[in-house]
């Protein structure tokens, strides 16, 4: 039974985070040959003040 774990920053489209679970699901199963019904998609959402790359949080206006 495969399984992903996927971290996101919150304030995407549930529509676009629907799509991009199903895609996931779909690529693992035909990737590594399981039935989809066994795949696993585990999505996690953190505000985006709880995310840096370095030193810059995804919360912070963006630069000039």
């Amino acid at each position: 039974m495969p399984i992903i774990h996927v971290t996101l920053v919150q304030g995407r489209p549930e529509e676009k985070v629907q799509r991009f679970i199903r895609e996931v699901a779909r690529v693992a199963s035909e990737t590594l040959d399981a039935p989809l019904q066994s795949v696993r998609v585990m999505v996690d959402e953190v505000p985006p003040q709880r995310f840096a790359v370095g030193d810059r949080l995804k919360s912070d206006p963006p630069s000039a």
